[in-house]
């Protein structure tokens, strides 16, 4: 079921370190660059012609601030520099914690990539109250969004709204904030709400060959699942990257939390027909139904995601795993791709990261651009292979 083909081009050897500090090196140049101008704004969570434009997290409404800061975190891990901590903990916290008691933008389940890189961090890194109360009021705003007769949490929309009762693959990254407020508070209900949701989002978004569909609808009635769909991929048949990639990572965060065996099989199906379907320099079109030629957009966001759940995965992994000699490889040469053909470095306008991003390609968003969550997890695998003791904020 997990077999790996044309594995033999996943031979290769580690990144060297000397690789790794060099890329650390030029991600630094571009964070010190954008600094001044994301203190106490945000970057927008695409890039426009490479450049972040900025927003406030009061009133962008989207889900990608708390990337931002999360990289800031990993910079201020990776060097100590004072700089990064006090930007996170003096101007950016204080618009965490009033976006969530005014309920600014938050009509989403997006609450643990708003909160877990940036407040959750801040609390576990520096021990900082504000944070801890920011992230127990989000994750009890998510815990909102459950619907126990269905067993998930509603990704978007009014919850009285029967046409937005449905749950995506993303909202597995959201889990932790959940796990971590069960943890934090003694409350049971967050964990139970979270395992739940995975339990119900594993039987109904993995397909028998490992790969994902983005979201399904419930019947508002019955409760039952009605049609798996997508909402960001080429077809309803196909694999959209990014969700690939969340489901790749996501079941692990469960699994951090919650050993089900079936989290770790769910990693290796939907790793195996990730791996099965990458182009020849390992970063994947925005959905996996195209190769090279097809004249496609990249999406080197989904390549990153990927990449810091396969690292995640592979310390899970028992040394006579046979699939482990293919998802170490391909980390390798994921991280090898990214760092030779895909950093800003020679970009002198552009704030960001890894170019080659894809939002939505089929909503003509952010369309090979740079954006905010792949730069994020471009900067925690960066941080997870030269830190393998690394504590996930997650």
């Amino acid at each position: 079921m997990y077999e790996i083909q044309n594995a033999e081009r996943l031979n290769v050897p580690a990144v060297s370190r000397a690789k790794l500090e060099y890329a650390l090196n030029e991600a630094l140049k571009k964070i010190d660059y954008a600094l001044p101008v994301f203190t106490e704004l945000f970057p927008s969570e695409a890039s426009r012609g490479s450049v972040y434009e900025a927003q406030s997290n009061l009133t962008s409404g989207g889900w990608n601030t708390g990337f931002w800061s999360g990289i800031l975190w990993h910079a201020y891990e990776l060097t100590g520099e004072k700089k990064y901590r006090d930007t996170v903990l003096e101007h950016q916290l204080p618009s965490f914690l009033e976006r969530i008691e005014k309920k600014l933008g938050v009509n989403h389940h997006d609450m643990g990539f708003l909160y877990v890189p940036s407040c959750v961090a801040a609390y576990k890194l520096t021990g900082s109250e504000l944070g801890k109360q920011a992230a127990l009021l989000a994750a009890e705003h998510l815990f909102s969004r459950y619907h126990p007769e269905a067993g998930f949490i509603q990704a978007w929309g009014d919850l009285d709204d029967p046409n937005a009762y449905r749950l995506i693959i993303d909202c597995l990254m959201n889990l932790p904030l959940l796990y971590w407020a069960s943890e934090v508070t003694g409350d049971s209900r967050f964990a139970d709400a979270a395992y739940t949701h995975y339990q119900t989002t594993r039987q109904v978004i993995l397909r028998p060959d490992g790969s994902t569909y983005h979201t399904c609808f419930f019947d508002p009635v019955t409760h039952l699942p009605e049609k798996c769909v997508t909402h960001q991929g080429a077809s309803n048949d196909s694999a959209w990257s990014r969700g690939q990639a969340w489901g790749i990572y996501g079941p692990l965060l469960t699994y951090l939390h919650h050993k089900d065996p079936s989290a770790m099989e769910m990693f290796r199906e939907t790793t195996s027909y990730y791996l099965n379907h990458l182009p020849a320099d390992f970063i994947p079109y925005w959905d996996l139904c195209f190769t090279d030629g097809d004249g496609q957009p990249k999406d080197s966001s989904a390549a990153a995601i990927a990449l810091a759940g396969m690292l995640e995965g592979i310390r899970h992994m028992e040394d006579a795993d046979p699939m482990k000699p293919s998802v170490s490889g391909a980390i390798a040469c994921t991280m090898n791709s990214l760092i030779d053909g895909y950093l800003t470095k020679d970009v002198p306008q552009a704030n960001g990261l890894l170019l080659h991003a894809s939002y939505s390609v089929p909503h003509n968003n952010g369309v090979d651009e740079i954006n905010i969550w792949g730069d994020y997890f471009y900067m925690e695998a960066l941080h997870r292979m030269l830190d393998p003791q690394w504590n996930p904020y997650w």
